[in-house]
């Protein structure tokens, strides 16, 4: 296959990304990748769309993530079509641009959809991606799986919904990622509330949410492909994170630790709940933040942690999500196929 990730900027790319990982899991299967920044892609007519990529060839000797991205980085780019591209696969984060290049993410995700009418397969959904850019993705789902929320930029409405809850909530950016901008307030300590409020508003929307007293024990980072859990060996693609010593956020790279994850039947009920509307919606790769059996958030863009998985639990899950593309794109051949047959 000719593999394509969409990726924010190439050398805002680093060797430790859950993408640079897939894309070397699959270079070493023989598949040709190629890397596409969100201001890369070309539309010529309606006949040619498509990118400026640096291509990662087959036969290029790659020994590890770190050689995979100095290669790539040092690669001209070269234009092409979106009719020799087999997959495209959205990795970018639409927040890091959010500020700088407001228009970046949107305007690509626009030629995802392009080059997915042309024929191209495109993971995640574009179409479904447009209604899933931010955290109310999530309001979609079962009540039962979610924890109560409120989306505002109003101060007081922030005030109403903290004395409605037993003790504290959780305010964070409506779209944002990685941990950014994440405050917990108590009902007796509000003081600076109206500065936190004011700091997370100025960029956007603001999400509110209860706080369930699990969360003290961290969350849990959980893969699902197509719609259903990864599961290698009897172990899950999870792990469970945990927060630093006086902070909130479970983040890796804001100072949490992993760890190997234990997945309950309760956890795996809750995840029943979400798992036919994402398969539905083509939200191929997903990751899951649970805390106790409530989804905090469903991460659908870049999810981020699997390389961790794999460590933790001792197991090859890149490779089983690579081999689980390459089954479903002979599938998707073998039907087009048998469409073109039966015209």
């Amino acid at each position: 296959m000719t593999i394509a990730f969409l990726i924010n900027q190439t050398h805002k790319e680093l060797s430790g990304y859950t993408t640079t990982y897939l894309a070397l899991t699959a270079h070493r299967r023989s598949h040709k990748i190629l890397y596409i920044g969100l201001a890369d892609f070309a539309y010529h007519d309606e006949n040619t769309v498509g990118a400026h990529c640096r291509v990662l060839e087959s036969s290029d000797r790659v020994t590890d993530h770190k050689d995979l991205m100095r290669i790539l980085r040092k690669k001209e780019k070269k234009f092409i079509t979106s009719d020799q591209i087999d997959l495209l696969w959205i990795r970018h984060d639409p927040v890091t641009d959010m500020i700088a290049r407001p228009w970046a993410s949107p305007t690509a995700l626009q030629f995802a959809q392009l080059m997915k009418r042309q024929g191209t397969w495109v993971i995640n959904d574009p179409d479904q991606l447009m209604q899933a850019t931010n955290k109310m993705y999530l309001e979609y789902f079962p009540k039962e799986i979610r924890p109560k929320t409120l989306v505002t930029r109003s101060y007081e409405d922030v005030v109403n919904f903290l004395e409605q809850q037993k003790d504290k909530i959780i305010l964070k950016p409506l779209t944002g990622s990685g941990g950014k901008n994440v405050f917990m307030v108590k009902k007796g300590e509000k003081h600076n509330l109206k500065q936190t409020v004011e700091v997370i508003a100025r960029d956007g929307y603001l999400l509110a949410q209860e706080y369930l007293p699990a969360a003290a024990k961290g969350d849990i980072r959980f893969f699902l492909l197509d719609g259903e859990p990864v599961l290698v060996d009897g172990k899950y693609a999870a792990i469970s994170r945990v927060q630093q010593k006086g902070d909130i956020r479970s983040n890796i790279h804001q100072g949490g630790s992993a760890k190997v994850a234990r997945i309950t039947k309760k956890i795996l009920a809750t995840i029943s709940q979400v798992s036919q509307k994402l398969k539905d919606d083509g939200m191929y790769f997903v990751g899951l933040d649970i805390v106790g059996n409530v989804i905090m958030e469903i991460n659908v863009f870049s999810p981020g942690a699997l390389i961790h998985a794999s460590k933790l639990n001792n197991v090859d899950f890149l490779t089983y999500v690579i081999a689980h593309l390459e089954k479903k794109f002979a599938q998707r051949q073998k039907a087009e196929h048998e469409l073109n047959k039966t015209l």
